[in-house]
């Protein structure tokens, strides 16, 4: 009798124990996919040609050139505005205006110069627009005469919890064809961003001999048409370090540093590499992969020192959104580069989970991938406990190091997929994360494809401290 109750409810039974698999198994891992996409092309991709229309020099005598801008404080009431000239100094003014008003304003700003090895700089130009005032559209003028050139931009609105946002996120962009695709999708993507989270490795210079610096003239050109417009908020990466010192080049960062400035002293830094800004609902930490983090000989890193000093700071009321950028990715499911940021995790997972970051976001592997919420702070030395967990507190951790550069995207992957993994492809790309309020925000990657984009991966964020459930992944299998 019984072994008939068996037969006849076999279906039952086993139904049973597939769904108990399932809903245990989603306890963990909600997406867990590997993308099946592949471009119809593995070649590199080449550096554009130098008489590429995207490096054309602007027309005139000594007109400005490499235009761009960032935040120049810590709240978003001022601007950086950076360009070269090349033939003289010229004018170091800015005028600018707001959109509804004639009456132009104007800011006096520094020039400078470097060399590097065999090349000399233009005159680069750093001028601070400060006292703006919040959501307004400026235009703004540099240059002198018939050589003068016009842009404009938008402020952020002032700082408060349900204020909605947009910011683009571009890593290891290059000057290849593939970083012209991912550049134009960007500014096509119908979902605008008003700022760019750039994650760092901008020009790739140093893929050159004695690390062209004639190249970040020509990415600085490239990039123009969209960092003149809305502000970058920048990060340093491995290959902005331009250390040589068997030509003479014996100081970390000097082209990244002469060229690209942050608003470092505003959030009581003491390096351009690791800031903070606040922009609507977001409070962004910028740290530095390549700068000393780890303490030793008993005192601590000036970063260290700072992280530490900055997280407690950030007022959850006021910016519900807490992002951390860094270039090198704390956890990574790829071959290459595989467990770089393990250093970085131990000492600086732990605080994320304490204060609840939102999302990290970074690059340097060339593909993308995007992490469930885990952590692995529980591990020590006597536990053996060492593989991540679920963790409601942790951030999700998200690697879009997928530009276009011309060192080509990584294909290897660790195999099987690990759990913490929820969505992983080697294709190039551009994110949008786009926060509704101060308890959702959406993520979207998208992949550049036969010329256009499309949104591959795609994610809803509820806010750690203001709705701390555990979130739906969507994925798309295009």
């Amino acid at each position: 009798m019984f072994v008939k109750w068996v037969y006849a409810n076999q279906a039952i039974l086993l139904l049973i124990v597939g769904v108990f698999i399932v809903l245990n198994g989603s306890e963990f891992c909600e997406g867990g996919q590997t993308s099946k996409f592949s471009r119809k092309s593995n070649d590199l991709s080449l550096d554009m040609p130098l008489d590429c229309d995207v490096f054309q020099v602007p027309p005139g005598y000594n007109a400005p050139q490499q235009v761009h801008i960032t935040q120049g404080d810590h709240i978003g009431k001022a601007v950086i505005v950076s360009w070269t000239t090349e033939d003289e100094p010229g004018s170091n003014i800015v005028c600018y205006w707001p959109e509804n008003s004639t009456e132009k304003k104007s800011s006096e700003g520094v020039v400078l110069t470097y060399n590097y090895v065999n090349y000399t700089s233009g005159y680069i130009h750093h001028c601070t627009i400060s006292g703006l005032e919040f959501d307004t559209k400026y235009y703004y003028e540099v240059g002198s005469g018939n050589s003068s050139r016009q842009f404009w931009f938008l402020t952020p609105p002032e700082s408060g919890p349900d204020v909605p946002y947009t910011f683009g996120l571009i890593g290891d962009l290059g000057q290849t064809h593939d970083s012209n695709r991912t550049l134009t999708h960007y500014e096509l993507n119908p979902t605008k961003g008003k700022a760019l989270v750039f994650v760092g490795d901008l020009s790739y210079a140093d893929n050159y001999p004695y690390n062209d610096n004639a190249r970040w003239d020509t990415w600085a050109r490239f990039v123009e048409r969209n960092a003149a417009y809305q502000p970058w908020i920048w990060t340093a990466g491995n290959h902005e370090i331009d250390y040589l010192p068997k030509v003479g080049e014996s100081i970390p960062f000097k082209p990244y540093t002469y060229r690209f400035p942050t608003p470092y002293q505003a959030s009581l830094s003491t390096a351009p590499y690791w800031y903070s800004v606040k922009r609507a609902s977001a409070y962004i930490i910028v740290m530095a992969s390549y700068s000393a983090f780890v303490y030793g000989a008993g005192k601590y890193t000036p970063q260290y020192k700072w992280v530490m000093d900055e997280l407690p700071k950030v007022n959850r009321t006021e910016t519900p959104w807490l992002i951390v950028v860094m270039h090198c990715p704390m956890y990574s499911s790829y071959v290459h580069h595989y467990m770089e940021g393990e250093s970085m995790r131990v000492l600086y997972e732990a605080y994320f989970v304490k204060y609840k970051v939102d999302v990290v976001f970074a690059g340097h592997v060339h593909a993308y991938e995007r992490s469930e919420r885990i952590s692995n702070i529980a591990y020590n030395i006597s536990n053996g406990v060492c593989v991540p967990v679920r963790d409601e507190s942790a951030p999700v951790y998200v690697t879009i190091g997928d530009g276009g550069n011309l060192e080509g995207l990584v294909y290897e992957m660790t195999q099987p997929q690990p759990e913490y993994s929820a969505y992983r492809e080697a294709s190039f790309g551009h994110g949008i994360f786009d926060i509704k309020n101060r308890t959702h925000a959406y993520f979207g990657w998208h992949r550049n494809q036969d010329g256009y984009a499309v949104e591959a991966d795609s994610f809803w964020l509820h806010n750690r401290v203001w709705r701390p459930i555990q979130e739906q992944p969507m994925v798309s299998s295009l």
